[in-house]
């Protein structure tokens, strides 16, 4: 939908604005019923509710990964070990930072919560990353501990020879597995040797069996105190750390728990798929499954047909992911085979949900899929429709209790009415402190306005009359493929180091199996014509990229459209391709 602004607004006019449409929380009147206006969110660090859910229901099942059951007790006990190990041997000091490198897996949510005991921050990993892509997260964010899995180790190994760290904890995905898969894993998998020292490298079996189960708990100022640096591009650029505290997370999941009016702890269970890497599936799924003492159904790897055999085999209610996944699920070739009707509620992110998809869905499973929307800057979720009640296709919903959003202008702090296209923005106990070590950066997404500190999403929405805030285009050129957030200019820089491209733009089309399509136009030096083939790139992408960010579609030109200040037109390039999907 395209929407114009209008004239420059008065700050008596603005002043109205925000009474009238921001600070009166207008979206209120249509929360679902039995949903609290503001919920009391507690000043806790984060691991207590891991604590609490070990102390009220130590023998449910926190997760099944691959067949394999831990309860809550062990869970907690692990990581209490794995806390003591890391003190002990690394002598971790509060505010040291471990890149957690792995798939989802037990191991993950142990050396998380174990080093948020310490004081230590930990800073996920994409586990597709390839060497080059976890050297510069190590490097930015200053990691000084690694947690990773053994089949990792080449590109471990790579990587350390640009950004090194103090010590490397290696565990193997058999660790958490069940007597005859681990035996299989171990028989099957290909051999990976890892030198064990205690010098450097670390194994993660021997902290959480070798060391007493009493974690070294330091004091946290909860609103202060980082837990989590996790990487995002935010609006431009390459990958930088936004600094999440204790205060943020707990936030977040306090929020979206009483935005489901759920019932009775302990008794959900949780489809596990979305990446624990990334802060949407690290607070829906695993935070706030252990939040509720729930079970999570641990899925490593994306496997359709291991999705929907688990559905129905352990009769999971809770399925969050995003519109790419929940199209593919329906199309599923063998869909009728399985049963589906245990799923409650389902939240969808990280794109627009075609309401055919969420009809076909809510048919198949009987139970509720609603949109909603957020950041990794903002925990991430800021927005979503009522599960029960009123919402609206097209639409990322209504704003989560304790959070005010609105429109403003792009380039000045001043507020739009209703109607208007400007650039969301969002002020709650969710939104970050700020990116790590990017002053410039923070100046520039954040302003100070009727009393309230308003972060900029970079994303260009509009709010109807009942509150209700919709999403017109993103601000920059941030590519959305899969649910993946992919920036142009990270792919730019790597293909501006080959050596036979002379200049290189990269855009995103829109797909409507995909949400867009990657396509990069290149234009070779004169010496390399005729001499370099869409493959060659193509693999030399590979070999830099994680495999989401690499473009399906390479185009060479002798030219690119420029400004008359050289500034290369990407506007242009997606003209065109617009104009060819019209013919």
């Amino acid at each position: 939908m395209s929407k114009k602004r209008k004239k420059a607004i008065s700050s008596k006019k603005e002043k109205e604005i925000f009474e009238k449409y921001i600070i009166s929380k207008p979206w209120l009147k249509n929360y679902d019923e039995g949903v609290p206006h503001e919920i009391d969110i507690p000043e806790i660090p984060l691991y207590k509710i891991l604590d609490d859910a070990a102390e009220k229901y130590p023998n449910n099942i926190s997760m099944i990964f691959l067949g394999k059951k831990v309860t809550f007790h062990e869970l907690y006990e692990a990581s209490e070990r794995f806390g003591r190990a890391i003190k002990d041997v690394l002598d971790v000091e509060k505010g040291d930072i471990m890149a957690i490198y792995l798939p989802n897996c037990p191991q993950f949510a142990i050396g998380y919560y174990g080093a948020i005991k310490t004081g230590v921050i930990v800073s996920p990993v994409n586990p597709l990353y390839t060497a080059r892509e976890l050297a510069h997260q190590i490097k930015d964010s200053g990691a000084k501990y690694l947690l990773t899995v053994d089949i990792f180790k080449e590109n471990v190994e790579e990587a350390l020879n640009i950004a090194d760290v103090d010590a490397v904890i290696y565990t193997g995905i058999e660790d958490y597995l069940p007597g005859i898969k681990a035996f299989l894993y171990k028989t099957f998998k290909k051999k990976v040797k890892v030198a064990i020292d205690n010098k450097k490298f670390y194994s993660f079996k021997d902290f959480i069996t070798k060391y007493p189960a009493d974690a070294p708990r330091v004091d946290v100022n909860p609103k202060e105190d980082i837990v989590a640096l996790m990487y995002t591009g935010g609006t431009t650029g390459l990958p930088k750390g936004a600094m999440l505290t204790h205060y943020n997370i707990v936030s977040n999941v306090y929020q979206i728990d009483a935005w489901y009016r759920r019932g009775l702890k302990g008794e959900e269970k949780y489809i596990g798929l979305l990446p624990w890497y990334h802060i949407y599936g690290q607070t829906t799924i695993l935070h706030s499954a252990i939040f509720r003492a729930a079970t999570i159904i641990v899925i490593p790897r994306f496997d359709l047909k291991e999705i929907l055999e688990s559905i129905q085999k352990y009769k999971a209610d809770v399925f969050h992911g995003v519109p790419t996944i929940y199209s593919m699920l329906i199309n599923y070739p063998d869909l009728n085979k399985y049963d589906l009707t245990s799923i409650a509620s389902c939240i969808s992110g990280a794109g627009p949900l075609p309401v055919a998809v969420a009809e076909k869905f809510e048919e198949i499973t009987k139970g509720r899929i609603r949109e909603g929307y957020g950041l990794t800057e903002t925990s991430p979720v800021t927005h979503a429709n009522p599960i029960f009640g009123k919402f609206k296709f097209g639409s990322i919903g209504l704003p989560m209790p304790n959070t005010l959003a609105g429109i403003a202008d792009p380039d000045k702090p001043v507020f739009l009415p209703p109607g208007e296209v400007g650039e969301l923005v969002i002020s709650g106990p969710q939104v970050m402190l700020g990116y790590y070590n990017r002053p410039e950066e923070n100046k520039a997404v954040f302003f100070e306005k009727f009393g309230y500190r308003w972060f900029r999403t970079g994303d260009m929405a509009y709010m109807d009359e009942e509150g209700y805030f919709y999403i017109v285009e993103r601000k920059k050129d941030m590519i959305k493929y899969k649910g993946y957030s992919v920036y142009p200019r990270e792919i730019e820089e790597v293909l501006y180091k080959h050596e036979a491209v002379a200049d290189a733009a990269v855009i995103g089309i829109p797909d409507p199996k995909t949400g867009e399509t990657i396509k990069a136009y290149l234009v070779l030096k004169e010496e390399y014509k005729g001499k370099v083939s869409e493959d060659d790139i193509v693999k030399y992408l590979k070999d830099n990229l994680a495999p989401y960010k690499v473009p399906k579609i390479i185009e060479f030109r002798d030219s690119l459209p420029k400004s008359t200040v050289g500034k290369i037109l990407k506007r242009v390039l997606k003209e065109e391709e617009l104009e060819k999907m019209k013919q």
